[in-house]
């Protein structure tokens, strides 16, 4: 299982993706889902993946090789190459429908589910950031100030603290901040999302570096923030009076 949260703000872009591909009693590993596409002077495109490993892997071995030119024979076409995120992500839905028609044909009459599903972030040229999220058919959405984030993987847990706290003027801090709780909430209702978590920030200010960091098991940070949103949680609820219609104990 898999969770990923991009958040995009007028500050900036933050992006964090849990390892986590399989989960059981004596059965554990790992899997970085968080990739950099394109990271040098032109821009910064950062994917994170959801879902079918071998789909996913393969798509992205295709960006790294390039797909076919159809308009100019023996060429391909790589992520560096594209003149905007838009068109990047393009590129990334078209590799991922690739990977699909190539792994479905080899698996007719199983039940394996090929469903796959990417957050393409990042800015090319000097464009604003942006934030997409591709489905397995290759077709994708844009992310939008009235919502400022996108999801993939297990949403449900992680979904009603962006919900509540997060919005297109908040800070970057902060929202770093939800987002992890989002994750906390998440790893605490399902096994099946763990540590390590990989965040990335990129301001929207492209004079400010970036932050990118591995969240391990011992980060103090994300351990004392666990701790102190179970404790203000039981606070906040032993503040809210009993219902009216209930016996007085």
């Amino acid at each position: 299982m898999t969770y990923c949260v991009g958040m995009l703000v007028e500050a900036g872009l933050v992006m964090i993706a849990d390892t986590r591909t399989n989960a059981g009693v004596d059965s554990i590993s790992t899997y970085r889902k968080l990739h950099m596409l394109e990271d040098g002077e032109r821009g910064i495109v950062v994917a994170m993946t959801a879902g079918n490993l071998s789909v996913t892997q393969s798509a992205l071995a295709m960006l790294r090789e390039g797909l076919p030119d159809p308009q100019h024979e023996g060429q391909v076409r790589r992520i560096e190459d594209m003149p905007t995120i838009f068109r990047a992500a393009q590129l990334v839905g078209e590799a991922i429908h690739h990977a699909r028609s190539d792994l479905e044909s080899t698996l007719q009459g199983t039940s394996i589910n090929t469903g796959v599903s990417f957050l393409i972030g990042g800015s090319i040229g000097g464009e604003q950031l942006r934030l997409y999220m591709i489905y397995s058919q290759g077709n994708f959405i844009e992310c939008y100030p009235e919502t400022p984030f996108l999801q993939i993987g297990e949403t449900k847990y992680g979904k009603p603290i962006l919900d509540r706290a997060l919005s297109y003027t908040t800070s970057l801090g902060e929202v770093v901040k939800v987002g992890l709780i989002s994750f906390d909430s998440t790893m605490r209702s399902n096994l099946a999302v763990g540590r390590p978590l990989d965040l990335i920030v990129i301001p929207a200010d492209r004079t400010q570096p970036d932050i990118r960091r591995r969240i391990d098991w011992d980060d103090r940070y994300f351990n004392d923030l666990s701790v102190r949103w179970g404790m203000l949680l039981n606070e906040a609820r032993a503040t809210i009076p009993d219902p009216p219609f209930m016996p007085v104990d």
